[in-house]
């Protein structure tokens, strides 16, 4: 497998969830009222699972390496405009963070905030796993042996197993602060 194959394979799951947060967020239309816990659910997945496993495998690993080879202007330029997209999904999970707590405590306008936020990540995330997939990911493993590759590979299933231990790490430490 090369390394585009996880990749890939995390945007599957990622287009799953994001199916998911349709059928939410046309509840949320029908019904004019959020479950702020499947709210909590949606973005705890794209935070924990899509940006910080999925993009942290690209940025932490796959950029920084590719950073190091000489890429066409092109492909140099599509690699900055990805970390711009994924500092745009945190920016637009955060708004919609801070709109699901409005919501909670009672502000009933948020709800429409909640709309906006779940709307420009349904719109985001197709077109950039569409980019990496069919265009970024196919074009950049030339710039690497196959035992690159490998290395590559072998980083990413690192990178996973030290995850869980992370995500833990950090909500014990969010619990001994309180």
């Amino acid at each position: 497998m090369k390394p585009r194959g996880p990749l890939m394979i995390e945007h599957r799951l990622i287009e799953k969830m994001l199916k998911a947060m349709d059928r939410e967020a046309a509840k949320i239309r029908r019904d004019k009222k959020v479950d702020p816990v499947l709210i909590d659910t949606a973005v705890d997945f794209i935070r924990v699972y899509a940006d910080r496993t999925h993009h942290g495998k690209e940025e932490d690993i796959l950029f920084k390496e590719l950073a190091k080879k000489t890429m066409t202007p092109g492909e140099d330029a599509m690699m900055r405009d990805l970390v711009d997209e994924h500092v745009f999904a945190r920016k637009t999970v955060g708004e919609l963070v801070t709109a699901r707590n409005a919501y909670a405590a009672g502000d009933k306008v948020a709800l429409d905030i909640i709309l906006d936020a779940l709307g420009v990540l349904l719109r985001f995330y197709p077109e950039h796993i569409r980019k990496e997939d069919k265009e970024f990911f196919p074009s950049t493993e030339k710039y690497f042996t196959p035992a690159e590759l490998d290395s590559l590979l072998e980083e990413f299933w690192k990178f996973d197993r030290e995850m869980i231990h992370e995500k833990y790490k950090k909500v014990v430490r969010d619990l001994e602060s309180r």
